[in-house]
């Protein structure tokens, strides 16, 4: 699907963390909100359009192989249960890491990755044929549907350039194993997380204790519910520098104008403003 073409005159355009292409500073919650939606105009496009929810499986081509990603469908009806289902911005999420690395702004080779809420993990097993070494991390009851996506697309005994992949407990708001923040990541990866105010608070204190200086975050989400959405950019701006990656930059077959991606590091780090 076909994203919007934006050009706004007063954008500041800086280079964020390890992401090599200017993107949008996000300056203002409300005002961000308020330019989302009124560009990309997310109620008039089709939900769901990159992907089959009514399925049991999903096939995608990456990385020059098929990845077979099993659905579970029938959990969409207990309540809570979001994960057991691609949704489009992990599809958009997941293609967009191939297609930064094999346009040179992102290296993904050999660095180490934690996915939040990974849920089918698509994205996570694509980072891990990029290279990196990934953490795909989810609720207890959610891991038995990872591990078998992890298990059926990720050649433990991996090849040539392919990293790795595991499988990890992790509920947000809790402290993290030692081993997911010492090292801290090179990049911390998830899509669709941003969907109730109550999550909020405890994705970004989980965010807060996995992130190093050098950490640099990348998060897709669907845009359902702005005051969700305008919530979790008011309190990420106390403690992270927020850019906002134009869909130019996205994988062209795999665009949506009810996804936003937004690049995020702590406030500390430096950035590069373009002129």
């Amino acid at each position: 699907m076909e994203g919007n073409s934006e050009s706004e005159d007063d954008d500041q355009l800086v280079e964020i963390g390890s992401f090599k292409v200017p993107i949008r500073l996000v300056r203002d919650s409300a005002e961000e909100i308020l330019l989302l939606w009124s560009l990309q105009q997310p109620t008039l496009s089709k939900q769901n359009a990159l992907v089959g929810q009514s399925s049991l499986r999903l096939n995608l081509e990456a990385c020059g192989q098929r990845l077979i990603i099993s659905q579970s469908p029938s959990s969409m009806t207990t309540p809570g249960v979001t994960g057991a289902v691609m949704w489009d911005s992990g599809i958009v999420l997941a293609k967009f890491l191939e297609h930064a690395v094999d346009s040179g702004f992102l290296l993904l080779q050999t660095k180490k990755i934690v996915e939040l809420g990974s849920g089918c993990g698509l994205a996570g097993c694509i980072a891990a044929l990029l290279g990196a070494q990934v953490i795909l991390t989810d609720l207890p009851d959610r891991l038995k549907l990872l591990r078998k996506n992890v298990e059926a697309n990720i050649n433990t005994g991996g090849q040539g350039t392919h990293g790795s992949a595991s499988v990890r407990e992790l509920t947000w708001g809790d402290y993290p194993d030692l081993d997911l923040i010492d090292p801290p990541p090179d990049y911390v990866i998830a899509s669709d997380v941003i969907y109730s105010e109550g999550a909020v608070t405890d994705l970004l204190e989980t965010l807060k204790q996995l992130c190093g200086m050098q950490t640099t975050v990348i998060l897709t989400g669907e845009l359902r519910n702005d005051v969700v959405l305008e919530y979790f950019l008011e309190l990420a701006m106390k403690d992270f520098t927020i850019g906002r990656v134009y869909q130019e930059h996205w994988d062209p077959d795999y665009r949506s104008s009810r996804v936003v991606m937004l690049v995020l590091v702590k406030k500390s780090h430096e950035f590069v403003v373009e002129s």
